[in-house]
């Protein structure tokens, strides 16, 4: 087990002799006794000089730490709400090392919070996530309000947040209750993402406190306090040794997208949701074949590793962000949340799983163990071996979802094979092979696949990246088989050694094929024979209609796989070219990372909190 993974701790509903909501671990009260709505406006909304501060800004960035209940964060939503002068946007970033689950948090909102805010609470807890650690983006008012909930030990999290951050809101337990939540490495990592002129404020003042705040950086003064309490601590941040995230080039809001796949499109929909114009530049058109035309279904579903590693935590922050993102698509664009049975490699693997598992501590109703009766039954299949039941395991349609997602407004989509990039003004050019512009803008990013390494290749671009210039493509076919031949398919998905998916309506798909150094990528006997042996592996037979199918007789699909080494995408902006943007090596990943990529980017190019820790964002960075 892994040193550096320490499971997460959910808060326990607790109540003090008074009755009012306490925790045990830290032997304090979740807010004031004189109400936590009068704190939040006091403290947390004048002590930060708000709303005034915010008034003729283009976004607003406020840093928490202790989200609890949630009550500064709805009175500041509320105020922005309010005020007719507020920025378009306002962004959140709330850490909390032991987060209230969905039901509990529910159940304590309807009680503490008062009538002013009922109505933002129901939605908070609509969205409240999974108790998963790491970042989770919460979207509120059509996208203009986003909650970033930290969910992890402060200590941790804080270093790695990316964010221009305009005020602070301390407000952990008490210093001597929970001292690692006040002290100077927190403070000074904090202190390190304010944004010019931001503020702090905190109920809590003591001597030793302000000292500690005053070495982080910040210039702090006793105020006023709230209930009861004499003083309370505000201030600014001093202007030295601050690494924030610097402000987001002055761009035109036109961005250029070479590639309409899953990864192009995830970005189109990303940007254009939040007010840019997006040209889409696609090959496949160009050729008369839209990519991923025909490609029926496909399985997102997030993976374990017992130290909770990079992939394991990329692919769970992209599965929640596929299904905010996609969940409100038209028909057959939306996913079809049907859950994944993930049936083990052999029947010796269970004690690890469980292990696993036991480690991760995970909640139940995210993933479990299951063993083969339960497995079976949730398939509605007899399946050949128990293994993990993820609930949120979704079937997706790739050719419907991507053409939802190029159909967002502000998204156009034109035929154009790129050759190559040239720098134009502030911005560049995209080339046809005959040299021809197609495109450009001050952004441009290559989102197609193995074809990017190409195009940085006669671009003179691909020198300093020779991770990038591994990557390679690997060619693979899916195939459809009739649900009759599977008794009306199976309920949910079920994977392992190859998957087996619910019926879309034509069929079921099996899946699938990894094909090195191929020529091209086809639909044939061998791989069909491939691709029914593993769906036939999944189940414990005898299936005689399955196993009556004829491999070279069915239809499927054949695509393209861009894999670098390592299986992680490369995304982000070109050190050596500013302005230009890298999305591939997305893999046999592209649902996992399609709108988790988009958004990373958008947030980079709209100066918003990043959605992803720095330590991720680095390990996929270009290079």
């Amino acid at each position: 087990m892994s040193a550096t993974y320490v499971p997460l701790t959910p808060a326990v509903v607790a109540h003090d002799a008074d009755g009012r909501l306490f925790s045990p671990v830290y032997g304090d009260v979740y807010h004031s006794p004189s109400g936590g709505l009068g704190q939040a406006e006091h403290v947390f909304l004048r002590g930060n000089g708000l709303p005034g501060r915010w008034r003729g800004r283009g976004s607003f960035t406020v840093c928490e730490t202790g989200f609890g209940l949630g009550l500064n964060f709805l009175a500041l939503w509320k105020a922005w709400r309010d005020d007719p002068q507020r920025p378009a946007a306002l962004h959140v970033v709330s850490l909390e090392g032991h987060p209230f689950s969905r039901a509990d948090l529910a159940a304590l909102l309807t009680r503490y919070v008062p009538e002013p805010l009922a109505e933002l609470a129901e939605r908070l807890a609509a969205q409240w996530p999974a108790l998963l650690p790491g970042l989770h983006r919460l979207e509120f008012e059509n996208g203009a309000v986003t909650l970033t909930l930290g969910f992890g030990d402060a200590q941790v999290l804080a270093p790695r947040l990316k964010a221009r951050v305009d005020a602070f809101f301390l407000d952990g337990f008490a210093p001597e209750r929970n001292p690692r939540m006040w002290d100077l490495s927190l403070m000074r990592a904090l202190a390190a993402l304010a944004a010019p002129g931001a503020t702090v404020a905190t109920w809590a003042c003591t001597g030793a406190l302000r000292q500690t705040l005053q070495e982080a950086g910040f210039d702090v003064r006793r105020a006023p306090g709230y209930g009861g309490k004499w003083h309370m601590t505000a201030g600014v941040a001093g202007a030295e040794g601050r690494s924030a995230a610097p402000a987001p080039r002055a761009v035109q809001r036109h961005a250029v997208v070479v590639g309409a796949g899953l990864a192009g499109a995830g970005i189109a929909q990303a940007l254009a949701g939040r007010g840019w114009r997006v040209t889409v530049l696609d090959a496949g058109r160009a050729h008369g074949a839209p990519t991923h035309a025909g490609h029926l279904a496909a399985a997102l579903t997030p993976v374990l590793a017992r130290d909770d590693n990079a992939r394991a935590r990329l692919s769970r922050a992209g599965s929640e962000r596929a299904l905010a993102r996609w969940q409100g698509l038209p028909g057959g664009a939306a996913p079809r949340v049907c859950g994944t049975v993930q049936v083990e490699r052999d029947a010796g693997r269970s004690a690890a799983l469980a292990g696993t598992l036991e480690a991760l501590a995970f909640p139940a109703e995210w993933v479990r163990q299951v063993d083969r009766d339960e497995a079976s039954a949730l398939a509605g299949l007899p399946v050949a071996r128990g293994g993990a039941f993820f609930a949120q395991g979704m079937l997706v349609q790739p050719g419907l979802l991507i053409e939802a997602l190029l159909a967002t407004a502000g998204v156009a989509v034109l035929p154009g094979e790129v050759a190559r990039v040239v720098p134009a003004g502030q911005g560049w050019s995209a080339r046809d092979a005959s040299g021809a512009e197609l495109a450009r803008a001050d952004t441009v990013i290559l989102a197609n696949a193995a074809g990017a390494r190409g195009v940085l290749s006669d671009s003179g671009l691909l020198g300093p990246l020779p991770r990038v210039a591994q990557m390679h493509a690997l060619a693979g076919e899916v195939t459809l088989v009739p649900a009759a031949a599977l008794g009306g398919g199976p309920r949910c998905i079920v994977g392992g050694e190859g998957y087996l998916l619910p019926d879309v309506g034509a069929g079921c798909v099996v899946g699938s094929t990894y094909v090195h150094d191929a020529a091209e990528a086809r639909i044939g006997v061998e791989g069909q024979r491939v691709t029914l042996g593993k769906a036939a592996g999944l189940l414990s037979g005898p299936l005689p209609d399955f196993d009556a199918l004829v491999p070279g007789s069915l239809p499927g699909w054949a695509g393209w796989r861009a894999v670098l080494p390592g299986r992680l995408p490369a995304v982000g902006e070109l050190p050596h070219a500013p302005g230009l943007w890298l999305a591939a090596g997305y893999a046999s990943r592209g649902l996992s990372w399609s709108a988790l990529m988009g958004d990373l980017i958008a947030a980079d190019l709209s100066g918003e909190p990043s959605p992803l820790e720095t330590d991720l964002a680095q390990l996929i960075s270009p290079r």
